[in-house]
This record gives C-alpha cells, structure tokens and sequence, in this order.
C-alpha cells in the first residue's frame, strides 16, 4: 500500500463508517450520566445557573475536580473559589459545563500501551498540551470561546481511542505501516493508513463521537477538521484552525505527533483568527509554564 494514495471512498461513506463504529462500542461511547445531563442543560436557553449547580453537586467527585480546575493558576482568579455556584456566577454557565466536559475525559484515555509507537496516556498527554496552546492561542486571537477551545483541544485526537476500543489489531497495524523520514518526521499521512485499515480516520470516528454525544457544532467539527480546517465550513473555522495551530505548537519539542506530515502554518490561519505569526511566539513562551499547571491540573 502506498500511504498516500488517493482512497475512493466519498465523505458519505466515511461518516457511515465512523458512526457504525462508535455505535458498536460501550465503554468510550458512553460520557458519565451527569456530564450528558450538563451538556442537555447548557444548551437548554431555559435553563438557569442554579439548574446547572444542582446538577454537577449530585456528583461530588466531579464537583472537586470542576472546583480544582477553576482554582487552577490557568484560571488566574484572584481568590480562590469554594462553590460551584460561585463557579458559575464569574465563568458562566457554558465555561463551566466545558470543565465539567474535561473533567470526565481523562478516563477515556485508557488502555495502555498498544505498541511501542502508541500510549494511549502519552496520547492524553498531547491531548492536554494541545489544549492548553489552543487556550492561550484563543486569548491572543482576543476570543471569548477559550474554554470551548480547550476542549477542542482535548478532544482532538479522541477518534484514535475510538479505532483502539473498534479493533487493536487493525490500529497496530496502522502504526506498523507507518514510515519515517531521517529526521524521524513521519514521511506518510497517517489519516490515509486508517482509512485503508478501517475505511474511515481519527477525524471521522472523532465527529461521530462528539455528534453521537450531541456536542456542540464547533467542537464537532474541530474533530473532523483539525488536519484541514479549510475543508470546514466557511464561517466555522475558528476552532479547527486554532486546534490545528495548537497541535504543531504543542509537538515542537516531542510528543505525540505521528499524524504531522506538514508542520507549515498557512496564511489563512492567520487571516481567520485575526493574529500576526509573530504572536505565536508570545503563546510559545507561555506555553511551558501553562502546561506544568495544566498537567498537574488533569492528571489521570
């Protein structure tokens, strides 16, 4: 197989097969009961602040992780916080149920190691490193949606525990077929061995995933666009380009990046977040410190 062969398999066809594939699983499948609850909430415009507080403090365990979250150093808030209302009353509701979101990620991210080019922890590992640089990218670009794009962040790459929990084989596989340039840079795209392997990539099951959990559009759509955010709605690429951004700020000194053929950030990402290429360099050197607090923050 040459991996970067064209595929002929239309759009269609890929999504049915994401969401064939999400529909057969039942551990990574199903967000906690509460975290489901909050997300209907959240979207409901009748909902109120004291709904949402009610309903994360049925479950104390992801109440002291929120509270953790928000009293974070990331959040900077000048005291710290001791209510989830109180919680809800400075960050509002929608930042609020995107914590709650991340809080109850960590847990997917399990499995261990498949093969020695694959953990899923060193996976959850990128996960919070994009998500922290999309954070800090969201505030240059001078965005209201910086936990939404967080999230994005964290859940970008959720599709590859996706194919693990379908078929660990087939994924090993994909990472057996996987080939290198001399600098260890990967010298085919690792989105086409997937589809050759399964007949669909990370990004179709992780849009699958999030629409099958009745996430909202963006975040969507960050994870079936984050490799190609102009393939996204015009109007709608704010988050993708940010997550796509973030996934090459987040690898420039290792990680998880064997899905980075093309480390170029082309001028339309700039264009669409409304940021110079310099900025980046004012994210690179916040990033460091952002994500030791981050870490320590979301540890499994």
């Amino acid at each position: 197989m040459q991996g970067n062969e064209a595929q002929p398999q239309s759009i269609e066809a890929f999504n049915q097969i994401a969401h064939a594939a999400v529909k057969q699983l039942s551990h990574i499948a199903t967000l906690p009961e509460v975290t489901l609850g909050i997300i209907e909430l959240v979207e409901n415009p009748n909902s109120s602040a004291q709904d949402l507080n009610g309903l994360i403090g049925r479950d104390p365990a992801l109440s002291a992780r929120v509270l953790k979250v928000v009293n974070s150093a990331f959040y900077g808030l000048p005291r710290q916080i001791g209510s989830i209302n109180r919680a809800i009353s400075l960050l509002g509701l929608n930042a609020v149920k995107n914590i709650a979101i991340a809080a109850s990620l960590a847990k997917l991210f399990r499995g261990g190691a498949l093969c020695d080019r694959f953990d899923a922890k060193e996976l959850w590992s990128h996960s919070i490193a994009v998500a922290t640089a999309a954070k800090l990218l969201a505030k240059e670009a001078r965005m209201s949606s910086g936990d939404e794009a967080f999230l994005a962040g964290l859940m970008h790459d959720i599709g590859i525990m996706v194919a693990l929990q379908t078929d660990r084989a087939k994924l090993a596989q994909v990472f057996a077929s996987m080939q290198f340039n001399g600098d260890g840079t990967p010298a085919m795209d690792f989105r086409f061995i997937e589809r050759h392997e399964f007949g669909a990539d990370h990004g179709h099951f992780g849009e699958a995933l999030c629409e099958q959990w009745k996430f909202p559009r963006s975040l969507v759509l960050a994870c079936g666009h984050h490799h190609d955010p102009t393939s996204a709605p015009a109007g709608s690429r704010q988050i993708p380009w940010i997550v796509f951004i973030a996934d090459r700020l987040a690898t420039e000194n290792g990680g998880f990046a064997i899905d980075i053929c093309d480390r170029e950030i082309p001028r339309e990402a700039f264009e669409c977040l409304g940021i110079a290429p310099e900025q980046l360099d004012t994210v690179r050197a916040q990033l460091t410190v952002a994500l030791d607090e981050v870490e320590a923050t979301f540890a499994t």
